[in-house]
């Protein structure tokens, strides 16, 4: 089963050669009677910035750098 993280990065990998598809020209194309449209190229835009955000966070979680932080408290008897 693969990681978190492996997924995050196949998932980005995917969205951008769909971005690159829109880009070229792919966004609406017919085969034989029947017409396909892809996402809007705001919708992947987007989804890519959410992924390249996750993926930076669960490396930097990866690396010890997560938000989870440790501190002491000294409990006192008033």
């Amino acid at each position: 089963m693969a990681s978190r993280l492996e997924t995050l990065k196949t998932r980005l990998e995917n969205y951008y050669k769909a971005e690159d598809s829109i880009l070229n020209g792919a966004q609406e194309y017919k085969i034989g009677s029947r017409d396909f449209r892809r996402a809007d190229l705001n919708e992947i835009s987007q989804m890519i910035q959410y992924l390249e955000k996750e993926i930076a966070t669960e490396e930097s979680k990866s690396q010890g750098k997560g938000r989870n932080r440790v501190f002491g408290v000294i409990p006192r008897d008033f």
